[in-house]
């Protein structure tokens, strides 16, 4: 939660084939609005799930590198809506915030007010990140190895997504 590396890999796959600004603008408000939605009604409303909900964060940048690879399209024969899967895996982000924050015993004098400002640090810093990606990005697809080491970058997503499912799920186990 401190770092949002988990978020950021998420958007970097949800960018990794987006030219557009608009486009770009598009998804990432979508992965917000997801986000936004069920991290303050969680919190707001006390709604938490077990922490060890990240590991669907993990899955959701395994999903976003196999989408990127057309895995999908191979594999089931036709392609998911993205612009249904941003949010949704927007949604689980957001609990997984909202969990962390309800495991803080915030007081309810002001709750809203701060969870507004909490959110709103929340995406200025996803955009920072995006912005540094998207800069790096905009570098890299100018050259001739960016369709070289596509397929390679979503591989290396793909392994970290992994790894971020792997590290919640053993910490579900030995919590246990």
């Amino acid at each position: 939660m401190v770092t949002g590396y988990d978020h950021i890999w998420f958007l970097f796959g949800v960018i990794f084939f987006l030219y557009r600004m608009k486009h770009i603008g598009i998804y990432v408000s979508l992965f917000a609005l997801g986000q936004s939605t069920t991290m303050l009604l969680g919190v707001y409303f006390n709604v938490g799930i077990n922490s060890y909900i990240d590991a669907i964060i993990g899955l959701s940048v395994v999903y976003k590198a196999l989408d990127n690879m057309g895995a999908f399209q191979r594999w089931l024969g036709f392609q998911p809506n993205t612009k249904v899967a941003t949010p949704v895996f927007g949604f689980f982000h957001g609990f997984g915030l909202s969990t962390k924050i309800i495991e803080y015993n915030i007081s309810p004098d002001g709750l809203v007010l701060n969870l507004l400002a909490f959110n709103v640090d929340v995406e200025i810093g996803q955009l920072t990140g995006l912005g540094a990606i998207l800069i790096v990005m905009g570098y890299w697809r100018r050259t001739r190895s960016f369709w070289r080491h596509a397929y390679t970058a979503n591989v290396i997503m793909m392994t970290a997504g992994f790894l971020l499912i792997g590290y919640q799920l053993t910490g579900l186990f030995v919590a246990a």
